[in-house]
């Protein structure tokens, strides 16, 4: 996710019943522990409305979505985005929201990333570990689950989204971070974001492991160029390809010329200013997925807001005021399918943490986290996130969903604060590959401790 400085720093109950009048395809539908809102009276919902949502399971191209007609969509809705258009919470759609239904538009998976998935998926097994955990090996590239069934199916979803296909080379050049308080003040900062996978790889010409990099399986860089007193702080995210092995994060500071490690303790600390934690890095999720516990909620048809033009001046410019909300300008909203999963630390590892479960909504075609709502420790709803992504041209490849580019929000409903990642702002270039500049290809510089002492010289 656009993280910066500013950024880097992502039932086990029974959940059926999510807000309102939300149908889980292939479950059940009823009340249960968790769900965000109680459904809406009778007296509230016409009997048109009714026939529309029982007689229909699609929502026509054309369609516009608007305060006044949202609850014939509703079960096409994340709970979260239901509760803004109820506007039960500070965070709350203006009341000229206005989203336009397009047609479903789907990117094949790379070939090479799908002949991974076809020659190795055979080979992965999960392995159960003594804390009750699980980790999974023979893994060598694609999709390690390409038809997530019982036993652990839920996690199953998890590791899709884990390995999901990404770029070997992403490099952001203006990545956008604006923090919004409760009185509508807001302040923003910008930087370069570099992603890299050293590990699994499938793209043309690639090694599957980056020489060098053996054991390294992501990293994320990124370095403050806006405001003046940011610049040249960074910070560096190395994940492992032994999913047991904690994230490693370093941190350059300009007035001591040199880098220091952060404390793993720190997972749960949020960016400065920001409403994230280094929890919801990557697009929404960057926990340990060997510590978690993944119940599987059921499948789904939801809204998300793909394929757009991202607003060339970055926030405020083009957003619906005060939430947040795309407006028309950006692009239609399609209807993806989805798994929700809902997932939470292992007992041993909850204490202190953050998070008490985190319901997520991941695209059944690239295995993206679409929304999220994410619960406090005591089991109350805290924040919504939305991941909105354009499509990206990847040299050799095509269309890509999953370039590590997005629009992110989040909106604190317990404390009245949101965040917005831009990554990048529409006039700005993100480079695939081998689009990237020279300097991009320098694996040391971007994806090593050492590299960040190269700064300021």
């Amino acid at each position: 996710m656009g993280i910066g400085l500013t950024w880097f720093g992502s039932l086990a109950f029974c959940l059926i019943f999510l807000f309102g009048s939300i149908t889980v395809l292939a479950q059940n539908s009823g009340p249960a522990d968790g769900a965000i809102g109680a459904a809406a009276p009778a007296s509230q919902i016409s009997a048109a409305e009714q026939d529309h949502s029982t007689a229909s399971n699609a929502i026509p191209p054309g369609t516009t979505i608007t305060t006044q007609n949202w609850r014939h969509y509703q079960q096409y809705m994340p709970d979260g985005m239901g509760a803004l258009f109820e506007g039960q919470y500070f965070w709350k759609m203006p009341d000229d929201v206005s989203m336009e239904v397009g047609p479903i538009i789907i990117h094949p998976l790379p070939p090479n990333y799908l002949a991974a998935t076809e020659k190795y998926s055979g080979q992965v097994r999960i392995v159960e570990l003594p804390d009750g955990g699980l980790n999974l090996t023979g893994y060598q590239g694609g999709i390690p689950f390409p038809a997530p069934d019982e036993p652990h199916k839920g996690w199953k979803i998890l590791a899709n989204l884990w390995f999901r296909y990404i770029p070997h080379l992403s490099v952001n050049t203006y990545s956008q971070g604006c923090y919004v308080n409760s009185f509508y003040n807001f302040s923003c900062d910008v930087g370069i974001l570099v992603y890299r996978q050293l590990s699994y790889n499938t793209d043309p010409g690639i090694p599957a492991t980056i020489p060098g990099s053996e054991g390294k399986f992501f990293t994320e860089y990124f370095e403050g160029t806006e405001p003046e007193q940011e610049r040249y702080n960074a910070d560096l995210k190395i994940d492992y390809t032994d999913l047991t092995q904690p994230e490693d994060g370093y941190h350059f500071i300009p007035a001591y010329r040199r880098y220091q490690p952060e404390s793993a303790l720190a997972r749960c600390a949020p960016g400065f200013g920001s409403d994230t934690t280094p929890e919801d890095y990557r697009a929404g999720y960057d926990s340990n997925i060997t510590q978690v516990k993944v119940a599987f909620v059921g499948e789904k048809k939801i809204l998300n807001l793909q394929d757009f033009t991202m607003p060339a001046e970055g926030y405020p410019h083009d957003f619906d005021l005060p939430l947040g909300w795309p407006k028309p300008s950006w692009g239609k909203w399609q209807l993806r399918d989805v798994y929700v999963i809902n997932v939470s630390k292992l007992p041993e590892f909850a204490r202190g943490y953050c998070y008490g479960k985190r319901v997520m909504y991941i695209d059944k075609q690239f295995y993206g986290a679409l929304w999220e709502n994410l619960y406090d420790s005591h089991d109350r709803l805290w924040k919504f996130l939305a991941v909105f992504r354009p499509a990206h041209q990847a040299p050799g490849i095509g269309p890509v969903d999953e370039a590590l580019s997005y629009d992110e929000s989040i909106w604190d409903i317990q404390n009245k604060h949101a965040t917005f990642f831009l990554d990048p702002t529409g006039d700005n270039p993100i480079y695939l590959n081998q689009q990237a500049p020279g300097n991009y290809q320098d694996v040391e510089r971007y994806t090593t401790p050492s590299g960040l002492n190269m700064i300021m010289r």
